[in-house]
């Protein structure tokens, strides 16, 4: 318990320490001396006070030799520190402040990987995962030959990949809000067309078109009457690029369920307009 004690009160002096060190550091007037001492937190690790010293050093240092290296350290003391657009913006300011610089390269690449790390998850909205993506192509086509630019690619794979997964996903939601509203069986067709469009070599195409096949069963069987027979008709040429584009498909014997019903649906229909017409044609005869 006794060493318990004294280990804790060591603790506690060493941090009175360090702070008032830093606190003597940060009140120096003489900005070189800030900076040294921000160089060498930086190395340490420590980029809390390296950030905080770099902070309040780059207005000061425009114009200096010593602004390039600042600026540079101090987006990743951002980055570190997990202050992902803090480090972006940092980045991307230092790479067109300074294209030339020995660091301008590796500062791009960071950029784009600090919107790669803000990215959110593929439930929530994903413009950062665009951004993410054109900043990496940028990177790419500006540096091809960078020892970064096989990640830098394999990071688009990525994002692409998730882009993907909030598409299908949010397609897949639509659809099953057709429970709840009908008309929801639209907006899950059109997001299921839109997937397969933006998406031509994902490994979810076949289902997507298949789900696609049963929202638009949902819309021709809800739609108003006028609309139906179209709507079923245009679910009968679909199933038949489907059976052509996906002949072993494991969603075959479901489709082919859909397809029949759908042929009831048009049966029924083309009965009924018979009916009418005749109706239509006795009356007019007598």
């Amino acid at each position: 318990m006794k060493k318990f004690f004294l280990s804790n009160i060591l603790i506690l002096l060493l941090l009175i320490t360090s702070c008032s060190k830093f606190q003597k550091i940060v009140k120096n007037p003489q900005w070189q001396v800030r900076y040294q001492a921000a160089l060498e937190y930086y190395e340490k690790g420590d980029y809390y006070r390296a950030g905080a010293l770099l902070e309040d050093l780059v207005p000061i240092l425009v114009g200096t030799i010593e602004a390039e290296k600042a600026r540079f350290y101090l987006a990743y003391c951002y980055f570190k520190q997990g202050q992902y657009t803090m480090s972006g913006n940092g980045f991307k300011t230092f790479h067109d402040t300074y294209s030339r610089s020995e660091f301008a390269e590796e500062a791009l690449f960071m950029s784009a990987y600090s919107q790669f790390m803000d990215c959110p998850a593929p439930n929530l909205d994903q413009s950062n995962t665009n951004d993410a993506i054109d900043e990496f192509q940028e990177f790419i086509n500006r540096y091809p030959n960078s020892k970064y630019a096989q990640q830098a690619s394999s990071q688009i794979l990525e994002l692409r990949t998730k882009l993907e997964t909030k598409a299908f996903n949010t397609a897949r939601l639509y659809q099953k809000l057709v429970n709840y509203k009908y008309e929801y069986s639209k907006s899950a067709v059109i997001a299921y067309e839109n997937f397969r469009k933006d998406f031509p070599d994902s490994k979810l195409q076949e289902e997507a078109f298949f789900h696609k096949m049963e929202a638009q069963y949902d819309l021709a069987k809800n739609s108003y009457y006028t609309k139906q027979k179209e709507r079923f008709e245009e679910l009968v040429e679909m199933y038949q690029t489907f059976t052509e584009k996906y002949p072993k498909s494991k969603f075959l014997k479901q489709a082919e369920n859909i397809y029949e019903q759908t042929k009831r649906q048009l049966a029924g229909i083309t009965g009924a307009e018979k009916k009418s017409t005749a109706t239509a044609q006795n009356v007019g005869t007598n």
